[in-house]
């Protein structure tokens, strides 16, 4: 498979502004020197705990949020060096499916309104064939023709995902960050709306980037999953292994609080002492040392760099001896 998007060091800062005069005060550092790769066809799974960069991560590699610094390759073209005229062709390219349908659907709009605006935008067919390109996308994602004419209050949330869904399939991109698609249904819609999202992958040849906090839904959907703590990845590898064999101290203790469905099958729970740090003053060295059961000193002085272990990759000193 060929490698449809790189990423290179990307550094995204919130500026925060405090005193009388409204200075700048500090920055809160939402994602810090992240590099990753995703080949066509794949699903990288991004996971960690509420707050530790996965949205702010997807939505700069679209530039819906400018980063800082770092470099985004997507078909070998620098997104980040790209005018605001050149993006929006581009655009057409790479979509986002957002975890809320009811905040990124336009309720005074139609169904079919809100599915003809991409093409309308970018300057698609005519009116009669963008009537039948919306018909097409609500058959893909199993919703009748009739639901053209509606709003989106009447509809389920399953069904205004789905809605969402053909929203980003409308120009046939080749990359869609998932942001959360799954985490405001009810556990049974969210076995559809994922066999949905991998149905349309085997059809349309898609490339996703998996944003969730559940761990068991990652493992169902994706080929490699990365796993983010305070804005850094730490660890990066193929599904099977990232949960057979964890190298990262902070994986070992998320995948132990994934429940098993088998109840001889039992797991020791690593529970994690104190809070995540404030991204607005990280600590020294490691960002997980002051919660890591392992920590050494060199944890508290030097910041660990990524190692590749046989195509597993970590970000830890004592990845070797845990």
């Amino acid at each position: 498979m060929t490698e449809i998007l790189r990423v290179e060091n990307l550094i995204k800062y919130f500026p925060v502004h405090g005193g009388f005069w409204g200075r700048e005060i500090g920055r809160v550092h939402a994602v810090n020197d992240v590099s990753f790769s995703l080949k066509s066809s794949e699903t990288l799974g991004i996971v960690g705990e509420s707050g530790c960069g996965k949205s702010t991560l997807g939505r700069t590699l679209l530039r819906l949020y400018e980063a800082d610094s770092g470099k985004v390759y997507f078909k070998n073209q620098n997104l980040l060096d790209l005018s605001k005229r050149d993006l929006r062709q581009m655009r057409r390219d790479f979509q986002m499916i957002f975890q809320d349908p009811n905040e990124s659907l336009n309720s005074r709009q139609t169904v079919e309104s809100i599915l003809s605006e991409p093409l309308e935008i970018h300057g698609v067919g005519d009116r009669q064939s963008r009537k039948e390109v919306v018909k097409s996308l609500l058959a893909k994602v199993g919703l009748p023709e009739s639901a053209g004419i509606r709003y989106p209050h009447e509809f389920s949330g399953g069904q205004r995902q789905r809605i969402g869904i053909a929203r980003a399939i409308a120009l046939s991109p080749s990359l869609i960050v998932c942001d959360e698609p799954v985490s405001a249904l009810d556990v049974s819609i969210q076995s559809q709306v994922l066999n949905l999202l991998l149905k349309l992958q085997s059809e349309m040849q898609l490339s996703y980037i998996f944003i969730a906090h559940n761990l068991a839904v990652v493992r169902h959907i994706s080929d490699r999953v990365a796993v983010m703590y305070l804005g850094e990845i730490v660890e990066i590898t193929d599904a099977d292994s990232i949960y057979s064999q964890p190298l990262h101290p902070y994986t070992k203790a998320l995948i132990s609080a994934v429940p098993t469905p088998d109840p001889s099958h039992t797991t020791e729970r690593i529970v994690l002492k104190g809070d995540v740090p404030s991204p607005f003053d990280p600590p020294f060295g490691c960002a997980f040392h002051p919660r890591c059961p392992h920590a050494v000193d060199q944890c508290k002085r030097e910041k660990p760099v990524m190692r590749d272990f046989n195509g597993h990759q970590v970000a830890c000193h004592l990845a070797e001896t845990l």
